[in-house]
């Protein structure tokens, strides 16, 4: 097995640039027949999922920055 990836390193590297991006698309359309694609509603929940995640995110930082804030003007006295 480690005699063949050798082979096969060696062959690419001899070949010309052309057959290498011909090599790397075809390696990248075998990768992606391996992938398992979300159906519809798998989609629908990661969508929903990471909506809410954004605006619990954007709510809590806009929350920290607002005591911070307040912190910071009762401090120094703004």
């Amino acid at each position: 097995m480690a005699n063949q990836v050798a082979a096969s390193e060696e062959e690419t590297k001899k070949a010309g640039v052309f057959a290498r991006i011909l090599l790397f698309i075809k390696q990248v359309i075998a990768e992606l027949k391996k992938v398992v694609w979300p159906s519809k509603d798998e989609l629908k929940t990661y969508f929903a999922v990471v909506i809410v995640f954004v605006l619990f995110m954007t709510l809590y930082t806009g929350a920290v920055d607002l005591v911070f804030t307040k912190l910071v003007t009762w401090i120094y006295g703004g």
